[in-house]
């Protein structure tokens, strides 16, 4: 990534699609044609790992380190190759255009993989990618679908509530289990099969269009999901299976109460016994199916905020060191030639900036946040970056430019902006301006969000953090790119060198 670039931050979820979420399908190929005719180098993405609707879909918190969303497999795709017909996806529900409804979304997508899996069932041509697929995943596939199935006959339960013999993993019981429910097991098997099929077409598509794919990795992965029912000795559990800490960050800019996220803390001295073994496996899937990883809370891995099970919130944790040091080397030996982004926002400490520097991973710079404080010493203004980092107008989690510009902004932060850009700018003006500041910057790779490319208020927000509600619905329309963007965003990228 040390080649001077640029590129957009679009989740899937958020292309256009009549099936009321962005999926692997046309509009997904679309996108990587508008980056190509922008002159981007890069296409990033939020975790494409499986989400859980009862948490509010969240990419973040999924059922598994491994498995792929299912909700992001494209019925087109999936009637071209024959496993629906015309017919099957003639007649959608109407789903809004704007935002992504998930609790309509979902039984609808439901019905046509049932549909998907019954014509697969039948047809034997496409049995040995399938075969190959699920020998190549065994380590993670088998348990995650097992999984799923038990979730959903226990009502959705977490699974430190299931049967004792169930939740404890016994030989006998699961065995039986695999048994009775061998149908439902094929049938998830069955859509991951297809989401990696299709993902792997599309990242294909974009790499042969000279376009990398950056992917995102949680640290943490969220205490009902395969990962934890599978490798409860890696984490901080009682004998029940229940959390004793907890995950968070402590009071930041983003919530004056910390943000107690609630996931299990991992057992580091259990990790280092094993060398990592868990911790490469998964890396090594996701660079697998992307160019670059991001590691989300990279400061998690130098020390974490623990928080005492059933606290209220993340005020009173405390933080805790790791092995960073051994880690990291295990991590640079794995994958010595492998780019990988170390999200180091919120509180960071000098042995964290060390750590970065030691193995050589770009940190990030966010220019909403650089406002706030002297425009002289600020970090997240252009004048003080480095090369070897990757800036962002805003990030998932941060308001659009116009969004905060206008309800977040203080009178002090305006002033600030409106002299470092030498001119007083009206709001619907302002994010090309920040584009540019960005784009003319010394560091090697610049990412904007789509919603700031094209100038959104604060209802294109991705994510509210600390809030479990209204997140991760926001959708791109088709006529939103028009040919004065492609050719604006297009001068932008070649005058500032980008292309």
């Amino acid at each position: 990534m040390k080649m001077r670039g640029s590129g957009i931050l679009l989740h899937i979820t958020s292309l256009p699609s009549v099936y009321g979420i962005g999926d692997f399908g046309p509009s997904a190929s679309q996108f990587a044609e508008f980056l190509k005719k922008t002159k981007q180098r890069y296409w990033q993405v939020l975790p494409l790992t499986a989400t859980d609707p009862g948490i509010g879909s969240s990419p973040y918190c999924g059922a598994s380190a491994y498995a792929g969303n299912k909700y992001l497999i494209s019925p087109e795709l999936l009637c071209c190759d024959g496993l629906l017909t015309e017919s099957d996806i003639a007649s959608p529900p109407k789903f809004p255009q704007k935002r992504v409804d998930f609790s309509r979304v979902i039984p609808y997508k439901e019905g046509l993989f049932h549909r998907a899996f019954a014509r697969f069932q039948k047809d034997k041509k496409y049995a040995a990618g399938y075969i190959t697929f699920c020998a190549e995943n065994a380590g993670w596939l088998d348990d995650y679908c097992l999984f799923v199935v038990l979730k959903n006959h226990f009502d959705s339960k977490v699974w430190g509530s299931w049967p004792v013999d169930i939740r404890d993993r016994k030989d006998e019981a699961l065995r039986k289990a695999r048994k009775q429910f061998c149908g439902a097991i094929e049938f998830e098997k069955f859509v991951q099969y297809v989401f990696f099929s299709q993902w792997s077409l599309l990242k294909e598509h974009c790499n042969k269009r000279g376009i990398q794919v950056i992917g995102d990795i949680p640290i943490y992965v969220d205490y009902n999901s395969a990962e934890v029912w599978r490798h409860r000795e890696i984490f901080k559990l009682n004998k029940a299976g229940r959390p004793t800490c907890v995950s968070g960050v402590p009071p930041d800019y983003f919530s004056r109460n910390g943000q107690l996220w609630g996931n299990p803390v991992y057992r580091w001295d259990v990790l280092k016994k094993r060398r990592y073994q868990w911790w490469m496996q998964r890396i090594a899937h996701n660079l697998k199916f992307f160019d670059i990883v991001r590691i989300d809370h990279f400061r998690g891995f130098i020390a974490r905020w623990e928080v005492k099970a059933g606290a209220k919130n993340a005020r009173n944790g405390r933080w805790v060191k790791n092995p960073a040091g051994d880690f990291l080397s295990t991590l640079r030996q794995h994958f010595p030639h492998k780019s990988i982004i170390a999200e180091d926002l919120g509180t960071i400490t000098p042995d964290v900036r060390e750590m970065m520097r030691r193995f050589n991973f770009p940190g990030m710079r966010v220019l909403l946040f650089a406002f706030s404080e002297c425009p002289a010493t600020s970090p997240y203004l252009p004048h003080n970056y480095i090369k070897h980092c990757l800036v962002y107008t805003g990030t998932h989690d941060n308001n659009t430019i116009r969004g905060w510009f206008k309800s977040e902004a203080t009178q002090k932060e305006k002033e600030r902006l409106f002299q470092c850009l030498g001119k007083r700018v009206p709001a619907r003006n302002l994010h090309w301006e920040l584009i540019r500041l960005c784009m003319m910057s010394v560091a090697d790779t610049v990412i904007i969000p789509m919603q700031d490319i094209l100038g959104l208020g604060e209802s294109a927000r991705m994510n509210r953090p600390a809030t479990t509600e209204g997140n991760w619905q926001w959708r791109l329309a088709h006529q939103q790119i028009s040919p004065p963007l492609v050719e604006k965003l297009r001068t932008i990228t070649e005058t500032c060198g980008r292309a």
